[in-house]
This record gives structure tokens, C-alpha cells and sequence, in this order.
């Protein structure tokens, strides 16, 4: 019995889907819904209890309202150092859609000890009620993004996680709100405690349609020790480079927005002379933001898990920190506070707003494919140990941040040039982690070549194998002919090309990293030869995918030259499956070499120009040879150059 029986099967990536659609599968609304109440009930409580204190604080204790707003975060912060690698372990060893129904009960327990608290007027059990609510989303957590590879496809886990980011910022967003709203009303501790109940309630109802989503590790030892577990979830990330330098990612990403986030309240009053309804404004400017590039990330990523989206995310991330950092205003206005119709008529706020939502978007660019890529690389057994570690990580990074920035401003620094510091940090963490991890800037080369100069369509992709190795043959029309297959291709391609091309000034640095393997004829260079040949039996040995272009050359004329001998030479090393592609529409592009030269009129096409990669049915070694891939690779084509 397959142990994912609710995971459709694949289809095509080139048939267009919407993410949106995935809110009416019963495999996706019922968890999603669980998942948005869970986090909405977590801020309610949290914000409506520091606000309640803060305005309070008298009728509760004497401890000074900034202290106490400060302990609770680092209350509901604590069990996620606590208990994420236990939790890790339950979501491996367990049914997560019944592990996610276990917690919903413990919700709703919560909410029974916040109303006996507000009842007793006892601040130690409300705080034990917040630790308890940490608890909550420190078990939640590993099950939330190890089920979704569970019920979705490769091609839905974008969208997936881009609905779930969204909706988890809106949950944050609203549930803030409401929290503020039901504090400052009329006996709002019983508001708050039944609101939360109430909440509770509907997230367990909501839960009860979650399909099953058995333990990938049924036989898995519990280690009760947190510690050791912690270091042995660490572990397993740093098993995987990439996994472990996306968690990297993903953290310093939570250390950057909450830093943005926690100095709201000053900028809004010492930046923006407003009061709270601007800080509410600030809030949900850059909550839309991230949402909307959540949201925008399925479409740009052509609904796969596509890494060339997380530099893309990283550039804007520190343009538009430092634009927010510059566009601040330099003089507070006199009649401060002001209310939020006043504060919008202010020179240049308009100008802050839209850094701040530009800030959100291109967040939600870098956040989505780095969890994406963390879900899809884990090994499933150990998946949801693994974003356990990234949430320990997520948590360290936080708390760091924090106090690096409470440092700062103490040491005399402004709210904006905070913003300005943090922006370049960024850049300087980019920079480290691409140079650590190329793919990462390979895939943005890649992607932003295929979104801005071609619009590509495909038809057949899906026939590459996932794994073990295989030979791609495909006409060769242009100088990014490389570039195009490994856009549309998700497993890395070791490309055999002509020596000059891989020496191209502006490709170089693709086609090195990329580790393709350079050739050259052998009248030219035999010993160049020998070690391609050698090179292309080492990869298809390790279960590698190899692509060649058996033309040799770009055609001159868009027709198909004759492939040369070397295919029949690979195979007879290695009998491995041959996998026939077909370019249609690049002859006349500004990479071909049409006119006699590549770029002679750069863009004569314009923008956007269609193009397509077609796909045929793998051919077996014993069937494949020059002759008969010609003539597969000419019918893909068909007329269209």
C-alpha cells in the first residue's frame, strides 16, 4: 500500500493550473484553514495580552509594562527551544493529520487555562497559558510543512506554500488586530478567553478534514533528551549543503522582517509623528506585501520550486530596505501624533508605504522557494526533523536580531539607519551564501533569461527521468540553448558543449558553474576530446543527467546539420535511456546566429518572444543511434525554426 495514498499522480508542468484552485480540495482547504486559524489564534492572544498589560499594568503587577511585554515574547518564543526537536520527531513517527487534530485539542485546553487565568486575575497563569500557546505552535510547526509534500505535487508545492505563507501573515495580521480590539473593550479579558476558545474550537472542526498523511518513520525512536535531539536535527539538515544554507536563508530572512517589524511602534511615533492606528498601517502595508509576492511566486516560478527567485527576492530585499532607510523623514512634525488620514498627507510617506510593501513582496520572493526547496531536498523520513532544526535555527535568529538591534539603538543609531545596516547585511549574507551555493545565482541567470528575453512554453518535460541517469540530445539553435533546457528541466544537467561557447564572456560563469563539460573537435584538440568523452561516462556512471547537442555546431541556417558519431560512441559505454528535445521558434532570436552572428540587433524579436521545448518518449540505448534521433528530434521540431 503506498504510503501517500492521497498525492495525486503527475502531470505535464506546461499545463497551466492556478494555486488559488488548490482551495477547493478537500487534500488542501481543511489544513490550510486549520493551519490560518492556529496562527490567528496564537497573535490574538499574545498582542491582546501585551496590550492588556501595557494599559494595565497597574491592576496586575508592578513590573513596568515594556519588561512585561518583552517577557512574554520571550515566553511564547521559549518552547521552540524547548520542545522543536521532540516535535520533529512525533511528525516523523506519527500520522500527521492525527498529530494535527492533537494539537487543535491542546488548543483548545489552552484556551481553558487563559479564561481560568483571566477569571483568577493571575498574571503566572496567563504567562503559563502563553507558554502553553509556544508549545502549540512548536508542535504545529514540522507538521504544518512536512504534510504539504505529503498532499501535493512538485508542481503544487510552490503554490501550496505560497497560499500558507500568505495566509499566515494575514492570520498575524488580523489576529493582531482583533487582539488590540478586544483588549481595550469593555471586560476584554472575557472577550479575549472566549475569542480564543471560540477560535480553538473551529480549528479542531476545520482539522477533522485533513486526509490522512501517514509517518514516514513508524518504527522511529522518541529520544526524550531535547538537547542531544536538537544537535541530531541540526544534523540531519547539514546533511544536505543547499538544505541546510536554505534554513540559513529562511532564518536570517525571519531575523530581517522581525527586526522591520518590532521597531513599528517607534517609527510610527518618532519617524512619522503617528499613533497607533499608524502602526496598524505600517503593519498591514508590509503583511499585503509579503502576501502578494507569496502569491506571485507560483506564477513566476511557472509552479515549480524555482531557487532563481531567492536571489531575485535577496536584491529587492536590501534595495528596498535601503530606499525604506533614505525615504524616512528627517524632521518629526510638529503637531505629532497625528492621526492616520494626517499622516498620510505627509511629504514623502506615500513613498515609505510603497517601499515597505515592496519590501514584503520581494520577501515573499525569497521566502517561498527556500521552504519549497527545504520540503522537496529533506529526505522524507527525516523531513519533518529537519524543518524542526530550521525552526530552532529560525527561533536563534530572532532572538540574535533582537538584541543586535536593541544594541544598536542604544548605542545612539536611528530607526532608519537601523533599516539602511540591516539592508546591507543583507546584501553581504546574499553574497556569502551564493558564493557558498552557485545554483542558487545559476537558476536566477536562468529564470531571468527566460522571463524577460522568451516566453517558454513546454510540452513533455515530465519524460526526463526524476533520477538515475539518462542522455538529453536536442537541436542546437542558439547560444542559450543550455540555458533554456535546464529553465525548464528541475534536475541539474551536465551539458556537453563547444570549448568556445564555453568560454563566452557573458556565459561563462553559468556554463563553469554549471559544470558543464567543454569539448572541442579532434583534428583541434584530441586530448580535449578524450577527456569530454571521459568525463560524460564518469557523470552518466553516477546517475547524473548529460546533455548533448550531437549537431556540434549552432546551425548557421535554422535547418537541422547532421549529427555527428560521438552519440553512438556514449552509448556504447554507457546504455542508458536517451531522452530526444526539440527547440522550436529561437532561429532569428538575438542568441542565433542568424545574419551571420549572434546579437547583431539585439531584441530585433522584442521582449517576451514565444518559444517552446518539446519533449519526445525515451528511447532505449539499443534503439537509439544517430540516424533514428535525427529523425525523432527533426519531427519534434517540425516546421517551426
Amino acid at each position: 500500500m503506498s504510503s501517500q495514498p492521497d498525492r495525486p499522480s503527475s502531470q505535464s508542468i506546461s499545463q497551466p493550473h492556478s494555486q488559488f484552485a488548490l482551495l477547493k480540495e478537500k487534500r488542501f482547504l481543511p489544513f490550510f484553514l486549520t493551519q490560518f486559524l492556529g496562527a490567528f489564534n496564537d497573535n490574538l492572544f499574545k498582542n491582546a495580552l501585551v496590550v492588556l498589560l501595557t494599559f494595565q499594568a497597574a491592576n496586575w503587577t508592578s513590573i513596568a509594562p515594556a519588561l512585561l511585554a518583552n517577557l512574554a515574547a520571550g515566553i511564547f518564543i521559549l518552547p521552540f527551544f524547548l520542545f522543536s526537536a521532540s516535535a520533529g520527531q512525533l511528525a516523523d513517527k506519527y500520522d500527521k493529520a492525527y498529530l494535527t487534530r492533537l494539537v487543535k485539542v491542546l488548543e483548545i485546553a489552552i484556551m481553558l487555562v487563559a479564561l481560568t487565568g483571566f477569571l483568577l486575575h493571575s498574571l503566572p497563569v496567563l504567562f503559563g497559558a502563553l507558554f502553553l500557546l509556544g508549545c502549540h505552535s512548536t508542535l504545529f510547526g514540522p507538521v504544518k510543512y512536512a504534510l504539504l509534500p505529503q498532499h501535493l505535487r512538485e508542481d503544487e508545492l510552490v503554490g501550496g506554500n505560497a497560499l500558507v505563507e500568505a495566509g499566515t501573515f494575514v492570520a498575524i495580521l488580523v489576529g493582531t488586530l482583533i487582539g488590540g480590539l478586544l483588549a481595550s473593550a469593555e471586560h476584554g479579558e472575557l472577550w479575549i478567553a472566549g475569542g480564543g476558545l471560540v477560535v480553538a474550537i473551529a480549528g479542531y472542526l476545520t482539522s477533522r478534514g485533513v486526509p490522512p498523511a501517514p509517518a514516514p518513520d513508524p518504527e522511529l525512536r522518541v529520544n526524550p533528551n531535547p538537547l542531544t535531539e536538537t544537535w541530531r536535527n541540526i544534523g540531519f539538515a547539514r546533511q544536505n549543503r543547499t538544505v541546510f544554507l536554505a534554513i540559513m536563508g529562511i532564518s536570517w530572512f525571519w531575523l530581517y522582517g522581525a527586526l522591520f517589524l518590532a521597531q513599528f511602534p517607534a517609527y510610527a511615533k518618532s519617524i512619522l509623528g503617528g499613533g497607533e492606528g499608524t502602526v496598524t498601517l505600517l503593519l498591514a502595508t508590509f503583511t499585503v506585501g509579503i502576501g502578494l509576492g507569496s502569491l506571485l511566486c507560483e506564477k513566476l516560478s511557472g509552479g515549480h520550486v524555482e531557487i532563481g527567485l531567492v536571489p531575485f527576492g535577496s536584491i529587492g530585499l536590501t534595495l528596498f530596505g535601503l530606499d525604506l532607510a533614505l525615504a524616512s523623514p528627517s524632521v518629526l512634525p510638529t503637531s505629532a501624533p497625528l492621526p492616520v488620514s494626517a499622516v498620510l498627507s505627509q511629504p514623502g510617506t506615500l513613498h515609505v508605504l510603497l517601499a515597505l510593501t515592496m519590501l514584503g513582496v520581494f520577501g515573499g520572493f525569497f521566502i517561498v522557494p527556500l521552504y519549497a526547496m527545504m520540503q522537496t531536498r529533506s529526505a522524507p523520513a527525516q523531513r519533518a526533523r529537519v524543518i524542526a532544526a530550521n525552526n530552532i535555527v529560525n527561533a536563534l535568529f530572532m532572538v540574535a536580531g533582537a538584541l543586535g538591534a536593541g544594541s544598536l539603538l542604544s548605542a545612539g543609531l536611528s530607526i532608519p539607519t537601523l533599516f539602511g545596516v540591516a539592508a546591507l547585511m543583507n546584501a553581504a549574507v546574499a553574497i556569502y551564501i551564493y558564493k557558498l551555493v552557485p545554483e542558487f545565482l545559476l537558476r536566477f541567470v536562468v529564470w531571468l533569461l527566460v522571463h524577460t528575453v522568451y516566453r517558454l512554453r513546454t510540452d513533455g518535460i515530465e519524460r526526463i527521468p526524476e533520477e538515475g541517469p539518462a542522455l538529453i540530445v536536442c537541436n542546437h539553435v542558439s547560444y542559450v540553448d543550455a540555458l533554456i533546457i535546464a529553465a525548464a528541466c528541475r534536475r541539474p544537467i551536465r551539458f556537453v558543449m563547444d570549448h568556445r561557447i564555453f568560454r563566452w564572456p557573458l556565459l561563462s560563469f553559468v556554463f563553469r558553474h554549471g559544470r558543464a563539460i567543454p569539448i572541442a573537435p579532434a583534428k583541434e584538440d584530441p586530448a580535449m576530446l578524450e577527456t569530454a568523452y571521459a568525463e560524460v561516462s564518469r557523470a552518466l556512471a553516477d546517475g547524473e543527467l548529460v546533455c548533448l547537442f550531437p549537431e556540434g555546431k549552432i546551425t548557421a541556417d535554422g535547418e537541422l546539420s547532421p549529427f555527428r558519431p560521438g552519440v553512438n560512441r556514449i552509448l556504447e559505454a554507457n546504455p542508458v535511456p536517451v531522452v530526444p528535445l526539440a527547440l522550436r521558434g529561437l532561429w532569428g532570436s538575438m542568441f542565433s546566429r542568424k545574419d551571420g552572428t549572434a546579437l547583431p540587433r539585439p531584441l530585433r524579436r522584442g521582449l517576451f518572444s514565444r518559444i517552446e521545448l518539446i519533449a519526445g518518449a525515451p528511447l532505449p540505448a539499443v534503439a537509439a543511434n544517430v540516424s533514428s534521433l535525427q529523425t525523432v528530434v527533426a519531427q519534434l521540431r517540425g516546421d517551426w525554426k
